[in-house]
């Protein structure tokens, strides 16, 4: 019996790396962890010792809330 069928998982799911995230937002890295703080932006995740990422899903989201709400 399978858990998880593959149509519900995103085939382009994929951690973002902060370059990544900077051409996706056009944001720099500092205005980045600016929002992050504020709470205005997805948080990152630790992915390894000195690596972080982004959910790609979450990055998309953020960026579609933006675009419908036309700030």
């Amino acid at each position: 019996m399978q858990s998880t069928s593959p149509a519900s998982l995103p085939a382009d799911r994929h951690i973002m790396r902060r370059d990544e995230v900077e051409l996706k937002t056009g944001f720099k890295r500092s205005h980045i962890y600016n929002l992050m703080k504020a709470g205005q932006f997805p948080q990152c995740r630790r992915i390894g010792t000195r690596a972080v990422g982004w959910d790609s899903l979450e990055i998309e989201q953020w960026v579609q809330d933006r675009l419908s709400s036309g700030d």
